[in-house]
């Protein structure tokens, strides 16, 4: 990696071993401001701002008292929720190993795992007032592949917030480049009110 000076973009130096993917993501990376600031506040993801804005706009995660973190790697999510309510439980899953956080119980496994959604909800002890899922499948490297496995994983994020949330509960999912399809749309509108 080339360090460059301030306000020059940095590029990687040598890509040996590293996929052409695997190469542009590490350039972002070191070039991306957010990342650079989420160092700074000591956020483990740039995702921490994603949440940050949209609770400054809905106003949901001051007021949340017991939260499930779907795909919580590397944890900047539960971070922000400790953060903001410290007394909240939280409890989080992914399928890669995440560094403990104060106050948040961490399961690595699959959520697609059948035993998944009761350890969840068992070691929270109530249901859910806040479900947030920044679930995404690991790449293949084919575009529509990627999006509907995304997508998949965003739609049993989002049965897990219909069958467990409590009534007025929030569901907050990230949805990669290709947005929403029709069907998980119409299912979050049958079931949310906003």
């Amino acid at each position: 990696m080339s360090r460059g000076r301030s306000g020059q973009k940095q590029r990687v130096r040598t890509a040996k071993g590293r996929k052409i993917g695997s190469t542009r993501w590490l350039e972002r990376q070191l070039n991306d401001p957010y990342v650079k600031q989420a160092k700074a506040d000591g956020y483990r993801s740039r995702a921490a701002y994603k949440l940050l804005e949209l609770d400054e706009r809905f106003k949901f995660v001051r007021k949340a008292k017991a939260v499930v973190d779907l795909g919580i790697a590397p944890g900047g999510w539960a971070q922000v929720v400790r953060k903001f309510i410290p007394r909240a439980g939280v409890v989080g899953i992914d399928l890669l190993p995440v560094d403990p956080i104060d106050g948040v119980t961490i399961f690595e496994m699959d959520f697609m795992d059948d035993k998944a959604p009761d350890m969840l909800l068992e070691a929270l002890g109530c249901a859910p007032d806040l479900v947030l899922s920044d679930m995404a499948a690991n790449t293949v490297g084919h575009q529509q592949t990627d999006h509907l496995r995304t997508m998949g994983l965003v739609e049993a994020g989002a049965w897990f917030a219909i069958e467990n949330l409590e009534k007025g509960g929030t569901f907050v999912a990230k949805v990669l480049a290709g947005g929403t399809d029709s069907e998980l749309l119409k299912l979050l509108k049958q079931h949310f009110a906003t």
